[in-house]
Order: structure tokens, then C-alpha cells, then sequence
């Protein structure tokens, strides 16, 4: 009877790793997003994450054989939840940067973005204004554009006092309400707070640079995957689709 009992015991347990074995395949792998980054990473209406970058990895997940969900979370701590491994890629819209590539690994570039100045659209203020005028500079903390800034200030190439925001559209509210003269953003969200007929203008440019997704150094498998998925992506009209969807190019 111990014996039956014992065999029993040990199919049971068998049985119970098999099914968490099964499970364990099924858990998705976590996607850390800007909430507020359009069109390339945002939260929807619905409270569901959106853009450019979140069907691209969705369809890349799909093609490529892994499921994938995206966390929202401050983009200024993205880095360090992606090393305590509190997420496990970040596909949202980040550019690629000596600093950041001497702490993760990062996907081949997927996109090309420039780095621009907007002003309201009533303002007089030029792009060389930015740099000689010692105007209120506004910009996200924790974006390549705010290293390249205080980079620029620190040599003495910039004027700017730089205000610091926790997404690129409450700088562009604060902009609209006098707080602030300028800011330094991505061309993109740049172009659809323009799209979406917020009074503002670009007055200038300081650079462009490449867009990539970040992982862990260990992670050389997943990173072969999504470069595998963005060469399919791209070669596929879904591409095209996206591109017209967010008004990208």
C-alpha cells in the first residue's frame, strides 16, 4: 500500500511540473513603455497601451513565436527596472546613446528621429535663439535629448535654464500656458502634438539619432528574435500600415 501510495505521489508531482512547466512557457515576456509618448508608446482612451511601437511588438511577438504585454512606467527609471528585471525589453520610442549602450544591449535601429525645438506658434523666438537667449527650456527627464542638453549647457553652448518634465506632453501644456518658452523633444511628438492642433511651431533642430529596442546583455537570444521580427516587420505591408495609422515617416 506505501508502494501504490508513493507511486501515486510521484505521478502526482509529475504531473503538477508538467502543468507548471506549460505554464511557465505561456508567461509573457514584459514590455516597459512611456504612458505618454505619442505616436510611438501611449495609454488610449481605454486605459489600454497604444502606438507605433506597441503593434510593432505585438507583431513581432506573434510572427516570432512569444506573447508579449506592455507595463507602463516612468520613463526617467526605465533603465534600472529593465536591469532588476522588473521588465524585459523596452520598445518604446528609445534612442540609442553611448550612455545607455554602456548599460544594456540594444536591437538593430528600426527608426530614424530628429531632435527639434518647438515654441508656441505665436513666438518669435528662432532655433539660434535657443542656444543664446536665456530663455526656460523645457524637456523630459530621462530622453537623449535631455543628455545632449545639459551636455550642451555643461561645455557653455546653451543659455537655457532647462526646466525638467515627466512626459513630453506636460511640457507642451505648460508651454501653451506661458510657464515655459521653449522645449527640446523628439521630431515625433513634436509632429502630432502639431496634428492634433496644439499652437505650437518648430523654430529649430540639434541633432537626430536612431531608435532601438533595449534588453539585457544576457538576453542575445531575444535580441536575435526581434532583429529577426523588425527585418520580417519591415518587409512585410503591415509596415506600411503602421506608418500610415501613426502618421510616422
Amino acid at each position: 500500500m506505501k508502494r501504490v501510495l508513493f507511486v501515486f505521489f510521484c505521478l502526482l508531482a509529475l504531473g503538477f511540473g508538467r502543468i507548471s512547466g506549460a505554464e511557465a512557457a505561456d508567461v509573457a515576456l514584459v514590455n516597459g513603455i512611456d504612458a505618454n509618448y505619442p505616436p510611438f508608446a501611449y495609454v488610449d482612451e481605454k486605459g489600454n497601451p497604444a502606438g507605433f511601437d506597441v503593434d510593432s511588438m505585438n507583431w513581432i511577438a506573434a510572427k516570432m513565436g512569444f506573447s508579449v504585454r506592455h507595463q507602463p512606467m516612468d520613463w526617467d527609471g526605465i533603465i534600472p527596472a529593465l536591469l532588476a528585471k522588473k521588465i524585459d525589453m523596452v520598445c518604446s520610442g528609445m534612442s540609442i546613446s553611448p550612455e545607455r549602450a554602456a548599460k544594456v544591449a540594444f536591437s538593430n535601429p528600426y527608426w530614424s528621429v530628429g531632435k527639434v525645438f518647438i515654441a508656441p506658434k505665436s513666438s518669435k523666438l528662432t532655433g539660434d535663439d535657443v542656444w543664446t537667449k536665456k530663455i526656460r527650456l523645457g524637456v523630459q527627464r530621462g530622453t537623449n535629448e535631455h543628455e545632449m542638453l545639459e551636455q550642451a549647457k555643461s561645455e557653455g553652448k546653451g543659455a537655457y535654464v532647462l526646466r525638467f518634465y515627466d512626459s513630453a506632453p506636460m511640457a507642451v501644456e505648460d508651454l501653451l500656458n506661458g510657464r515655459i518658452d521653449a522645449i527640446g523633444m523628439d521630431s515625433a511628438p513634436a509632429e502630432d502634438a502639431i496634428s492634433k492642433g496644439k499652437a505650437v511651431k518648430i523654430v529649430g533642430e540639434f541633432g537626430k539619432d536612431d531608435f532601438g529596442v533595449a534588453l539585457r546583455r544576457e538576453d542575445a537570444d531575444l535580441r536575435a528574435k526581434i532583429n529577426e521580427g523588425y527585418r520580417l516587420l519591415k518587409a512585410d505591408p503591415y509596415w506600411k500600415v503602421l506608418q500610415e495609422k501613426y502618421k510616422v515617416n
